[in-house]
């Protein structure tokens, strides 16, 4: 059981040295971190453990037995596919390809990673295998792969591009918008990485708070600007009777109904006191006045109140396709 320890500590141990080396992205680090974790726990141990430390180290180590594997096995079975693999590849490619159109995404991943065991340095086999674990929400491994093609290939405007989808599943916007930009980049007439990229930062927008403030899911600024509801509240502003409870308002006459400490209830409270009631009688005339003022909206321009439902509606989220090669 000590060997045993002493294995698992060198591997946690070599983890944590890639972790430190900050040659990872952040979600490789989190993965790290995550299986440094699970194997401290499944084999009680600590990286801060040191009398578990064996020299040399398990790099040290592997780098040994690399040197003693012969010249030849490494030049063909381990290095460079044959042509006969690379051929088998490709068709393995073309069944996952095939696979996708038909939307069996599971059946499309297992010929794609067939065609990398082949040829572990094709970046297509990655990024399609990418599209096929996207369509299968396993966006995290989505990401990976295409972490692995562009690799293997810096300039693939592709993976770029299936990066950024897949963050964007995740709610990382931010990081999408930097992988559609490099998409674009690479691939500047693409009107799906433009599209994408301009989804991307809307729903970074979105996700920050409007400064104009909102009322209830609808824009201020916009309600503001529209000329409908302003020239309603014009004419409700030219009621005499509103024009009496604005005034009791402002000269402090009225009091607040008891418990009323927010703002909407003060104002339900005055304005239950501009139509001479006290307590409930106030709740009720504020409930009878809110539905009249309801009713002459609807009336005097129903579109608005159309437009005002709509603004409130969530909007669905937008997806984009991916095609393979």
């Amino acid at each position: 059981m000590a060997d045993t320890k002493r294995l698992a500590f060198s591997i946690i141990q070599f983890l944590h040295d890639q972790l430190s080396s900050g040659s990872l992205s952040s979600d490789a680090q989190e993965s790290l971190e995550v299986a440094i974790q699970c194997l401290e726990t499944a084999f009680g141990i600590s990286v801060e453990d040191q009398s578990l430390a064996v020299s040399p180290s398990l790099p040290e180590i592997f780098a040994s037995a690399a040197k003693q594997i012969p010249q030849n096995k490494t030049n063909s079975s381990i290095g460079s596919p044959s042509e006969e693999q690379l051929a088998e590849a490709e068709h393995l490619k073309t069944d996952g390809n095939d696979q996708m159109k038909v939307e069996n995404y599971s059946a499309a991943v297992e010929f794609y990673s067939k065609a990398i065991q082949l040829n572990p340095q094709n970046a297509v086999y990655y990024c399609n295998r990418a599209a096929a674990y996207s369509k299968l929400g396993n966006y995290a491994g989505a990401v990976q792969d295409c972490e692995r093609a562009i690799g293997i290939d810096p300039n693939y405007s592709k993976a770029y591009g299936r990066m950024g989808l897949a963050l964007a599943s995740l709610n990382k916007h931010s990081e999408a918008v930097s992988y559609y930009k490099k998409a674009m980049e690479l691939d500047p007439d693409n009107d799906t990485y433009k599209a994408n990229l301009q989804i991307a930062e809307q729903k970074i927008k979105e996700a920050q708070p409007s400064p104009a403030g909102g009322l209830g899911g609808v824009e201020l600024a916009g309600l503001l600007s529209n000329p409908g509801f302003m020239n309603i509240a014009s004419n409700l502003m030219n009621n005499p009777q509103v024009q009496q409870l604005m005034s009791g308002m402002m000269s402090g006459a009225y009091g607040p109904v008891a418990g009323a400490t927010s703002p909407g209830a003060a104002a339900a409270a005055a304005a239950g006191a501009g139509a001479g009631g006290t307590g409930a009688n106030d709740i009720s005339g504020l409930i009878q006045a809110g539905q009249q003022m309801a009713q002459q909206m609807q009336q005097q321009n129903p579109e608005l109140i159309e437009q005002l439902r709509s603004q409130m509606r969530s909007r669905p989220p937008s997806s984009a396709g991916n095609d393979e090669q």
